[in-house]
């Protein structure tokens, strides 16, 4: 998986901007040999309760910026999440709620408020696991990605 540091910058801000709750968000990019993440749209987190160990996108956020990416002439190519003083490893909730295997899913550890490591997953096939993905973070930015906070 690679991705751009300018997307990296913005996702650690993110989850460090709404620790103790977790923060989300849809990663927009290109697929290919291997995901390329070119920008992380932040979302709210619209969940009723358990905010600082749960997340949800509405359907009409999702849908909004699915369209505009669309109308940009980039793919929705997974979603991001941070783990408010918890290990970026993927939870058994995270596993229930994962939908789509070709997607990427990347988590931000927060200790603290401070963001701590970013890992980056893959669901296997059957969907009874999360696969483990190296992360290369670009330096050069595509000239098509408009990072968001």
């Amino acid at each position: 998986m690679q991705i751009t540091h300018t997307t990296t910058n913005a996702i650690r801000s993110h989850a460090a901007a709404t620790y103790p709750e977790e923060c989300c968000g849809v990663l927009l990019g290109e697929f290919g040999q291997s995901v390329r993440v070119l920008e992380a749209v932040a979302a709210d987190n619209t969940s009723q309760a358990h905010r600082e160990r749960r997340y949800l996108i509405d359907a009409p956020t999702l849908f909004r910026i699915t369209k505009d990416a669309d109308r940009r002439g980039l793919d929705v190519v997974g979603f991001y999440h941070s783990h408010p003083d918890h290990p970026a490893q993927p939870s058994q909730t995270d596993l229930e709620q994962a939908t789509f295997p070709t997607y990427v899913y990347l988590i931000q550890s927060v200790l603290g408020g401070a963001a701590d490591d970013l890992t980056a997953w893959t669901l296997a096939h059957d969907r009874s696991r999360f696969i483990a993905e190296d992360i290369q973070e670009l330096q050069n930015e595509s000239p098509t990605t408009h990072g968001h906070e």
